[in-house]
């Protein structure tokens, strides 16, 4: 199979022009004067389903047969492909039947029996897209319906690379002289088509693939020289959690695609938070990735024009707090510590009058108390203003306790613990 031309996503931009939104390119004042760049957003957060996704489910669904259609269609998404192919399959009255990981946020379950109504069913299988997918292909072979697959089919492709089309006409219209993309991946079909976009009209634009840093399987298939699964996968930016990407889309970031960046789960959960206070956008983790990647590129970017595509918008507001602890965890200002209490009356206000600082604050605090012994385990959370505040605290800390754990060096415990 060979790769995916413009030529196809120019096809496929025809027959999604009536279907989709052609989501703006945004300049973002706030994020070019940080970085001292001119940052443009490419706002998929706008597009009907709140993703990209919907542009390659209805192209790759329109190009099935109606014998094809007939029997249905079955998908398998962490979320918003599943919400492009129910929306699609509501529009054209075809029965899909959607596998999720049990993992999915309620919010994205939600919204895909909101967009399919009667024509989309729910099958909440395995702890992992890859789980799901693989019982979602079992099924359609068992029962002779059409498989759409997320990201590894030329249809996905060329259908996700309209929104590079798009892109293109904007950045000309705008005047600008385009330097880098930055776009997230999960199973590769979107930078896929974006870098097949662009690179076959500004092959001087760098396009960047950004990738979670406890999902980086486009980097392990670049390492290994193919696609291979990932031993361990990290899946808060669930988006983006592929254990493996595809066959084809390798192929395409191959030729495509110029560089490839991990970022922190909690660089990823700062950018979300900034996102939404500075420009009142709401990103989903994988919807933040590109602009994530802003921060460690910082140095190279400084006096380019760079578009970030902001790739989904589906956030459940309940991840909210969640989000904000992996930030300040991130940044370094919350920090855990087991300290081991004196069990003795006046221990805890000692140790806020004389080890905490002005500008610390405990938020969390659990202790059993040990029978016939003289100190108890005591499990701390511990909220700082600054950075600059935590060495002068830890070392208060050792003088109450010599014996007390830092927990984020000892990962097994945190995970225990917090």
């Amino acid at each position: 199979m060979g790769l995916v031309t413009k030529e196809d996503i120019d096809r496929a931009l025809k027959v999604l022009e009536p279907v989709v939104v052609h989501t703006p390119l945004q300049y973002d004042r706030y994020l070019s004067e940080k970085y001292q760049a001119t940052v443009l957003l490419k706002r998929e957060d706008l597009q009907r389903v709140r993703s990209f996704k919907l542009r390659g489910a209805y192209y790759a669904i329109k190009q099935r047969s109606k014998e094809e259609l007939s029997h249905g269609v079955v998908c398998a998404s962490a979320g918003n492909h599943a919400q492009g192919v129910a929306y699609t399959c509501r529009e054209i009255r075809a029965q899909a039947v959607i596998f999720m990981p049990t993992t999915t946020p309620q919010q994205k379950i939600s919204q895909v029996t909101f967009f399919g109504g009667d024509y989309a069913k729910i099958r909440l299988v395995g702890d992992t897209f890859d789980a799901s997918c693989m019982a979602a292909k079992d099924f359609a072979a068992k029962n002779k319906m059409a498989f759409v697959d997320p990201f590894d089919d030329p249809d996905i492709i060329a259908g996700q690379g309209t929104l590079a089309a798009e892109m293109t006409r904007d950045v000309l219209a705008g005047g600008y002289h385009l330097d880098y993309v930055l776009c997230a991946i999960g199973g590769g079909g979107l930078i896929s088509g974006v870098s097949t976009y662009i690179k076959n009209t500004s092959p001087g634009t760098k396009v960047v693939g950004v990738e979670p840093a406890g999902a980086s399987s486009m980097k392990k298939a670049f390492d290994c020289g193919c696609p291979t699964p990932l031993a361990w996968l990290d899946k808060f930016v669930d988006g983006a959690a592929v254990r493996e990407v595809g066959k084809l889309t390798y192929r395409h970031a191959k030729e495509y695609v110029d560089d490839l960046v991990s970022i922190d789960e909690g660089q990823v959960c700062s950018s979300i938070l900034e996102l939404y206070s500075k420009q009142a956008i709401v990103a989903e983790p994988a919807g933040a990735l590109s602009v994530a990647a802003l921060e460690i590129m910082k140095n190279e970017i400084k006096g380019k024009t760079v578009v970030c595509v902001i790739s989904g918008g589906n956030n459940d507001i309940n991840r909210m707090a969640e989000i904000e602890e992996r930030s300040l965890i991130y940044q370094g200002l919350k920090n855990y510590y087991v300290v081991n209490f004196p069990q003795r009356p006046g221990a805890l206000k000692e140790f806020v009058s004389e080890v905490l600082g002005p500008n610390d604050d405990i938020t969390r605090f659990e202790y059993t108390k040990k029978i016939n012994r003289g100190t108890g385990p005591v499990i701390l959370g511990i909220l700082s203003k600054s950075k600059d505040d935590i060495p002068s605290l830890v070392k208060r800390i050792a003088a109450f306790d010599q014996c007390y754990i830092d927990l984020k060096e000892n990962q097994t415990l945190y995970s225990l613990l917090v």
